[in-house]
């Protein structure tokens, strides 16, 4: 995306567009350093190639995820977390007028829908505080709201939480609504005791999946898979979840669906759904299919056809020398003409954009 720049550059997350929604901008994450830590968030003018700096001076957990930046409000503002003299923050910039406001301390991020005002969000998991519980955030008002709390999930599922984590503390992480903002999938996370900049950080596991209108739980697996919803809001997307490759889970009764096709499964894949619900795309290792060992490669499928083909292939060895390394994590453009992924080919971590053809 930003050619000769000499800088990581990098959208956050296969769960989030970084394309605006009327697809006039796109954001990413840029950083100077080697390990891609601290840096600032820009938007590019995709008709003029043009850059323009939102925030200096972020501090992210990993360029993994960098500062879960994400488009809310129809594209009128940008909700991302920093971490601010030791404090994490979840900050909203307006794009118009570059207005920022912080609107959560103690927080971490979750991933919103791009159309609507909510986020949700959650303690940090190596040490969530006083912040143990699911909340939205309404970015428009500043309204702050529990929806489910942590201990509701241990009671729920009793005998998997006492198997797994015994009497540790536990805490909501990573909850990710779907398109309707109708219900939410997240883990379970116990501090660990180790530096936030390390895989000891904290014990995360489990898939729980929460109808938000219903205030009931729907769905619970041990595995998490890096799940990703269909355009549905019902469905979950799978790639590696079982012996049988690719497959769907209906999050209303857990019944697993291949695609009419059988596809394969896709090592270290990150999936996700374009906006019509029948095409997806996802990163995946490339020794199963006959490649070098750590070159991946993005591939763009058909749920009813089961085909697929690979986009671009690449060695993903390389790029920004953080402590949780970045993953393609392709993604669609929110009218499905475009896709983003990162690339790790050179020394610097790389936005790319493919266009997708339609014959």
């Amino acid at each position: 995306m930003l050619p000769g720049l000499n800088r990581h550059s990098v959208h956050a997350n296969h769960l989030a567009s970084p394309e605006s929604p009327d697809g006039k901008w796109v954001l990413l994450y840029t950083s100077g350093t080697p390990e891609g830590h601290v840096g600032e968030l820009r938007v590019v003018e995709r008709a003029t190639g043009k850059a323009r700096v939102l925030v200096e001076n972020v501090t992210v957990e990993d360029i993994h995820r960098a500062a879960c930046q994400q488009w809310v409000s129809g594209g009128r503002r940008v909700v991302f977390h920093d971490c601010r003299q030791g404090e994490w923050l979840v900050v909203c910039v307006e794009m118009d007028t570059g207005r920022e406001r912080v609107l959560a301390r103690e927080r971490q991020l979750g991933w919103g829908q791009p159309w609507a005002n909510l986020v949700p969000l959650y303690g940090p998991h190596w040490n969530p505080g006083g912040h143990p519980d699911l909340e939205l955030l309404d970015v428009e008002s500043g309204t702050l709201r529990t929806v489910l709390k942590a201990e509701a999930v241990r009671a729920a599922y009793a005998e998997w939480a006492t198997k797994t984590y015994g009497d540790r503390p536990l805490s909501i992480f990573f909850p990710v609504l779907s398109p309707d903002l109708s219900r939410v999938f997240f883990k379970l996370a116990t501090p660990g005791g180790g530096d936030f900049r390390s895989a000891q950080a904290s014990i995360r596991k489990g898939l729980f999946c929460y109808d938000l209108p219903g205030s009931r739980f729907v769905y619970m697996q041990e595995y998490y898979g890096h799940p990703a919803w269909h355009a549905d809001s019902r469905t979950l997307l799978w790639t590696s979840v079982h012996p049988g490759g690719f497959a769907l889970r209906d999050t209303g009764g857990g019944v697993l669906r291949p695609p009419r096709k059988r596809l394969p499964s896709f090592p270290g894949s990150h999936p996700a759904c374009g906006p019509g619900g029948r095409l997806f795309t996802v990163d995946t290792e490339l020794e199963p299919f006959d490649g070098p060992k750590g070159h991946w490669g993005v591939v763009v499928g058909d749920l009813e056809a089961g085909d697929y083909l690979f986009v671009h292939k690449f060695d993903n060895a390389r790029g920004a020398a953080s402590w949780r390394r970045s993953h393609p994590h392709p993604v669609f453009s929110p009218d499905g003409n475009r896709l983003y992924f990162n690339v790790n080919a050179t020394a610097w971590t790389e936005l790319y954009v493919a266009a997708c053809r339609r014959d």
